[in-house]
């Protein structure tokens, strides 16, 4: 048994190892190329391990990632350091001037695709024989819909596009997080509630996102979306304007940074144990929030040129960090997750299935809003192509309750993750290439 620190030791000397590897070598982006490395490092050692059983090569490695709890490490641990990062460096003026278009993919669009997912992903189960109740198919596609901010936003920082169009990529992005876990929580409390017991149903959904107990109701829905999503939003926008007023009262870095980090940490935390009506706020949409205010706001009014550096330097430094061990923890996983290979066809198909949905999600409400003349032209492909699934998907799948429908979930849910990184993250440079024009690049 590895103590934390040891567990904790052993993930940043991997991630320091394999990045080197893919910087003087490989030199792939620098997530994605960690992720590469991390999968065909476990493929290596399950082969190795089937070849020579007596060697146990794996088994302090698995050892180590079976104490990690991933849905909990992330969804309760990094993600809000993540997002904040990423909304420090997003352009509020920008983020408004879109919001029309952010805020129709990342409510309606998430749930177009989720009903389109999850009809396709049930008529596949269907035609391989699986008898996977229909609801199922909705949490699989609630779960695998939304886009993840986390690898969007990483993958964003090796792509040049114009202005406008990576602010809607990473807006919705930063928004269609806490939309898509209400959903899921929905569909899930209603899934378990079908066929095992609703206090199932809640456990499980406190544990996805600490969402509370959700009423399955039409009302239910309703005052779930409004206490998790805007009671969320105004948690961050206070906390974030305290800690403006804080930072502007001062002109000390190391004081700021540490405001900075009091403010995420503090934040999310709260988010989690405010109950209003059984319900418990979205603490990644309030880390947004708070994000926005102290990279927008504070950094134009409450930081000397210093302060700015400072902080936005460190919080680049956290994302990096945070980054490079997620990845390499995606990459890992399958080494504990207990894939079911007899899956494989029915994941493989998911994959253009998902896509489809995407392409839908992106369309449809901008059709629907009529908003196709304030976008860049070749806007769609790019924003289809562009919506790449993280982390956030396996650690909801990973937080489905045991049955004879999960191995199939996870399995369909890891194959479209791995190819939405990789197959997605490489070449989304050279659909913008192909789709926007040159001279807005």
């Amino acid at each position: 048994m590895l103590s934390l620190f040891e567990i904790a030791a052993l993930l940043l000397v991997l991630s320091a190892i394999l990045s080197w590897v893919n910087r003087a070598y490989i030199k792939l982006p620098h997530t994605i190329g960690l992720l590469v490395m991390a999968l065909l490092s476990s493929f290596a050692l399950l082969a190795s391990e089937a070849l020579f059983p007596a060697l146990s090569m794996t088994d302090t490695l698995q050892s180590a990632l079976g104490q990690i709890d991933f849905n909990e490490t992330l969804m309760k641990g990094m993600l809000g350091f993540l997002l904040f990062a990423g909304a420090l460096h997003v352009d509020f003026a920008k983020l408004r001037s879109a919001k029309w278009a952010i805020g129709s993919m990342a409510t309606f669009g998430v749930i177009l695709s989720t009903f389109i997912v999850g009809t396709g992903f049930y008529a596949l189960a269907q035609a391989f024989g699986v008898q996977l109740p229909y609801v199922w198919a909705l949490v699989f596609g609630s779960l695998i819909s939304p886009t993840d901010p986390v690898a969007v936003l990483s993958i964003l920082k090796t792509v040049k596009m114009p202005k406008s169009l990576e602010t809607k990529i990473a807006g919705e992005s930063l928004f269609n997080d806490g939309v898509g876990v209400v959903v899921f929580t929905i569909l899930l409390a209603i899934a378990v509630g079908s066929t095992g017991s609703a206090d199932a149903a809640h456990a499980v959904a406190d544990a996805a996102h600490g969402s509370g107990h959700g009423g399955t109701t039409v009302f239910g829905i309703i005052e779930l979306f409004v206490v998790d999503a805007i009671g969320g939003a105004l948690l961050g926008l206070l906390a974030g304007w305290i800690g403006y007023k804080m930072m502007a009262r001062i002109d000390e870095h190391a004081i700021e940074v540490l405001i900075s980090l009091a403010l995420v940490a503090g934040t999310y935390a709260l988010a989690q144990r405010i109950n209003i009506l059984g319900h418990h706020l979205s603490g990644p949409i309030a880390v947004v929030v708070a994000g926005l205010m102290i990279g927008n706001k504070g950094a134009a009014f409450a930081m000397s040129d210093h302060t700015r550096t400072a902080l936005f330097g460190f919080w680049e430094m956290v994302d990096e960090i945070l980054n490079s061990v997620l990845f390499l923890l995606i990459g890992l996983e399958i080494l504990v997750l207990g894939l079911a290979p007899d899956f494989a066809f029915i994941t493989l198909l998911a994959i253009p299935l998902v896509l489809l949905a995407r392409l839908c999600a992106v369309y449809v409400p901008m059709k629907v809003i009529g908003a196709f003349k304030e976008f860049t032209k070749g806007a769609v492909p790019v924003l289809t192509w562009g919506g790449v699934r993280g982390g956030i998907s396996v650690a909801l799948a990973l937080a489905l309750p045991d049955n004879e429908y999960k191995p199939l979930i996870l399995t369909a849910t890891y194959g479209v993750v791995i190819f939405s990184i990789i197959v997605q993250g490489l070449t989304v440079k050279n659909v913008v290439q192909r789709s926007v024009d040159p001279t807005l690049l």
